[in-house]
């Protein structure tokens, strides 16, 4: 009891510690889209992340990445990867950090919902009303940011979507090395970055160079962390969490940015948070069972 006990405590500590790395990249992020194009921060990024991961490829071995299992999935789980990195970076440059943060929290609601309908899985009484209450908050958080105009909610509500897919390819692919798929994600986000990139290519200063090196060392860094932490606790343990990234979010918007969330987005976050603990209540009871 004592040893599962100090394994749950390890892991809400790396869960918390990722998170509050998440928070931070999120922040320096913010600051460098708004002189780098999102294009250029994902080529500076993923070079850095690979050139982390490289010890892990070597030591695990090539073939598992010469040899992917599922080819299909696993391109469509690094496209919806991209694509979901490249829209969190474009409206966290237009809006509020926290506000960004409140739509990627609704997560947990967008896959409950996909898996249902998706994956046929099972979608009670309960986990339904969760479902509910969770998008009266996403939609009480989009009522606060229709003063920012209708494109970074759209982006938001857009890179949310896309979030699930790849937490539901993740899911699907769960058997593959986490070094593995790191890296395919890393390799797809450099590729998509040089293909963009040039279009909107500003010249980086030293010190900016090593900003955006520090996003991909801080990501893959969180990333093992929030490996490591499922691997010691039950996810219904160390997934709530996540929810501090807001606190985070709210405290740094105000710190770096000057940002001042309304009440409205507060009520809404709120109601997020609160359906999220409720989905993870639900799990947890059903995994008993």
């Amino acid at each position: 009891m004592r040893s599962d006990a100090n394994q749950n405590l390890a892991g809400i500590a790396l869960m918390s510690a990722a998170v509050l790395a998440f928070s931070l990249n999120d922040v320096l992020g913010k600051w460098l889209v708004a002189t780098y194009s999102v294009a250029q921060v994902l080529v500076l990024r993923s070079i850095a992340a690979l050139l982390i991961l490289a010890p892990l490829i070597w030591r695990e071995g090539a073939a598992h990445l010469l040899r992917p299992k599922r080819p299909a999935l696993q391109a469509g789980r690094v496209a919806a990867g991209t694509i979901e990195v490249a829209c969190f970076y474009w409206a966290v440059g237009m809006m509020p950090l926290a506000d960004t943060m409140a739509f990627w929290m609704a997560t947990p609601i967008f896959v409950a919902l996909a898996s249902a309908v998706l994956l046929k899985e099972r979608l009670d009484r309960g986990r339904f009303a969760a479902v509910v209450v969770g998008f009266i908050g996403v939609l009480l958080a989009l009522g606060a940011n229709l003063d920012t105009g209708w494109l970074p909610t759209l982006v938001a509500i857009g890179g949310v979507c896309v979030y699930s897919a790849y937490l539901l390819s993740t899911r699907a692919l769960r058997g593959t090395s986490a070094t593995v798929l790191a890296t395919y994600q890393m390799t797809g986000a450099l590729l998509f970055g040089l293909v963009m990139a040039p279009f909107a290519w500003v010249p980086p200063t030293l010190p900016d160079i090593g900003l955006l090196m520090l996003l991909g060392v801080v990501g893959v860094a969180a990333h093992l962390a929030v490996t490591k932490s499922l691997a010691l606790a039950p996810a219904p343990v160390v997934v709530p969490w996540q929810y501090a990234m807001i606190l985070w979010g709210i405290l740094f918007g105000w710190m770096f940015f000057g940002d001042v969330p309304e009440p409205v987005m507060l009520v809404g976050v709120a109601v997020i948070i609160g359906a999220g603990l409720w989905l993870t209540r639900l799990e947890l009871r059903a995994a008993r069972r």
